[in-house]
Protein backbone atom coordinates (compact mmCIF):
# COMPACT_ATOMS: atom_id res chain seq x y z
CA UNK A 1 0.00 0.00 0.00
CA UNK A 2 1.44 3.41 -1.00
CA UNK A 3 1.68 6.55 1.07
CA UNK A 4 -1.39 8.69 0.74
CA UNK A 5 -0.84 12.34 -0.14
CA UNK A 6 -2.66 14.96 1.96
CA UNK A 7 -5.45 16.77 0.14
CA UNK A 8 -4.32 19.82 -1.81
CA UNK A 9 -5.55 23.21 -0.66
CA UNK A 10 -5.55 24.45 -4.24
CA UNK A 11 -8.45 23.19 -6.31
CA UNK A 12 -7.37 20.92 -9.13
CA UNK A 13 -8.10 22.24 -12.61
CA UNK A 14 -11.21 20.77 -14.13
CA UNK A 15 -10.80 18.97 -17.45
CA UNK A 16 -11.51 21.42 -20.24
CA UNK A 17 -11.47 24.36 -17.81
CA UNK A 18 -9.13 26.39 -20.02
CA UNK A 19 -11.56 26.04 -22.90
CA UNK A 20 -14.65 26.89 -20.86
CA UNK A 21 -15.86 30.48 -20.96
CA UNK A 22 -15.02 32.44 -17.82
CA UNK A 23 -17.91 33.22 -15.50
CA UNK A 24 -17.03 35.15 -12.33
CA UNK A 25 -20.41 34.25 -10.82
CA UNK A 26 -19.57 30.55 -10.97
CA UNK A 27 -17.97 29.31 -7.74
CA UNK A 28 -15.48 27.11 -9.58
CA UNK A 29 -14.35 29.64 -12.17
CA UNK A 30 -10.60 30.41 -12.05
CA UNK A 31 -11.38 34.07 -12.68
CA UNK A 32 -12.42 34.24 -9.02
CA UNK A 33 -8.75 33.85 -8.04
CA UNK A 34 -7.92 36.83 -10.25
CA UNK A 35 -10.63 38.92 -8.58
CA UNK A 36 -9.26 37.97 -5.18
CA UNK A 37 -5.77 39.05 -6.23
CA UNK A 38 -6.77 42.46 -7.57
CA UNK A 39 -9.35 43.17 -4.85
CA UNK A 40 -6.51 43.39 -2.30
CA UNK A 41 -6.34 46.94 -0.93
CA UNK A 42 -2.58 47.16 -1.35
CA UNK A 43 -2.62 45.78 -4.90
CA UNK A 44 -5.24 48.40 -5.78
CA UNK A 45 -2.78 51.08 -4.65
CA UNK A 46 0.56 49.64 -5.82
CA UNK A 47 -0.37 48.68 -9.38
CA UNK A 48 -1.38 52.19 -10.52
CA UNK A 49 1.78 53.66 -8.92
CA UNK A 50 3.95 51.42 -11.08
CA UNK A 51 2.22 52.66 -14.22
CA UNK A 52 4.70 55.42 -14.96
CA UNK A 53 8.29 54.40 -14.41
CA UNK A 54 10.02 51.53 -12.63
CA UNK A 55 10.26 52.19 -8.90
CA UNK A 56 12.34 50.91 -6.04
CA UNK A 57 10.89 49.43 -2.89
CA UNK A 58 11.55 52.54 -0.77
CA UNK A 59 9.89 54.81 -3.35
CA UNK A 60 6.75 52.70 -3.15
CA UNK A 61 6.94 52.58 0.64
CA UNK A 62 6.99 56.40 0.77
CA UNK A 63 4.15 56.82 -1.72
CA UNK A 64 1.70 54.27 -0.29
CA UNK A 65 0.73 55.75 3.04
CA UNK A 66 0.09 53.22 5.80
CA UNK A 67 1.67 50.17 4.18
CA UNK A 68 4.32 48.32 6.16
CA UNK A 69 7.55 47.04 4.63
CA UNK A 70 6.37 43.48 5.21
CA UNK A 71 3.02 44.06 3.48
CA UNK A 72 4.64 45.86 0.55
CA UNK A 73 7.08 42.98 0.07
CA UNK A 74 4.24 40.43 0.23
CA UNK A 75 2.15 42.43 -2.22
CA UNK A 76 4.99 42.84 -4.72
CA UNK A 77 5.83 39.13 -4.51
CA UNK A 78 2.21 38.14 -5.08
CA UNK A 79 1.91 40.50 -8.05
CA UNK A 80 5.18 39.18 -9.48
CA UNK A 81 4.10 35.58 -8.96
CA UNK A 82 0.93 36.28 -10.93
CA UNK A 83 2.67 38.00 -13.84
CA UNK A 84 1.50 41.55 -13.13
CA UNK A 85 4.81 42.99 -11.88
CA UNK A 86 8.36 42.43 -13.10
CA UNK A 87 11.27 42.59 -10.66
CA UNK A 88 14.61 43.84 -11.96
CA UNK A 89 17.48 42.98 -9.61
CA UNK A 90 20.63 44.71 -10.85
CA UNK A 91 22.84 42.40 -8.72
CA UNK A 92 24.82 45.33 -7.32
CA UNK A 93 26.17 46.27 -3.90
CA UNK A 94 24.32 48.00 -2.39
CA UNK A 95 21.27 46.17 -3.77
CA UNK A 96 19.36 47.94 -6.52
CA UNK A 97 15.97 46.36 -7.27
CA UNK A 98 13.25 48.01 -9.31
CA UNK A 99 9.67 46.98 -9.97
CA UNK A 100 7.65 47.71 -13.07
CA UNK A 101 4.41 46.52 -14.58
CA UNK A 102 4.30 43.74 -17.12
CA UNK A 103 2.09 44.23 -20.18
CA UNK A 104 -0.65 42.38 -18.29
CA UNK A 105 -0.20 44.61 -15.23
CA UNK A 106 -0.26 47.71 -17.41
CA UNK A 107 -3.59 46.66 -18.92
CA UNK A 108 -5.01 46.21 -15.41
CA UNK A 109 -3.57 49.49 -14.10
CA UNK A 110 -5.85 51.56 -16.31
CA UNK A 111 -8.92 49.99 -14.72
CA UNK A 112 -7.54 50.24 -11.18
CA UNK A 113 -6.60 53.89 -11.66
CA UNK A 114 -10.25 54.54 -12.57
CA UNK A 115 -11.34 52.72 -9.38
CA UNK A 116 -8.90 54.81 -7.31
CA UNK A 117 -10.22 58.04 -8.84
CA UNK A 118 -13.81 56.92 -8.27
CA UNK A 119 -13.02 56.29 -4.57
CA UNK A 120 -11.46 59.75 -4.26
CA UNK A 121 -14.49 61.37 -5.89
CA UNK A 122 -17.16 59.48 -3.96
CA UNK A 123 -15.83 58.88 -0.45
CA UNK A 124 -17.89 61.73 1.02
CA UNK A 125 -21.12 60.35 -0.45
CA UNK A 126 -20.30 56.89 0.90
CA UNK A 127 -19.61 58.41 4.34
CA UNK A 128 -23.00 60.18 4.26
CA UNK A 129 -24.78 56.97 3.27
CA UNK A 130 -23.11 55.12 6.17
CA UNK A 131 -24.23 57.78 8.65
CA UNK A 132 -27.81 57.59 7.39
CA UNK A 133 -27.79 53.79 7.57
CA UNK A 134 -26.32 53.77 11.10
CA UNK A 135 -28.95 56.25 12.28
CA UNK A 136 -31.67 53.77 11.22
CA UNK A 137 -30.24 50.96 13.36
Amino acid sequence: MGIEKPPSTTPAPVAGEADAPADVWSAGCPSRRVLELVANKWALLVIPLLRGKPQRNNELLRRVGGISQKMLTQTLRELELNGLVLRDDRQTVPPHVEYRLSALGLSLSKTLLAVDRWAESNHAEIDRAQKVARARF
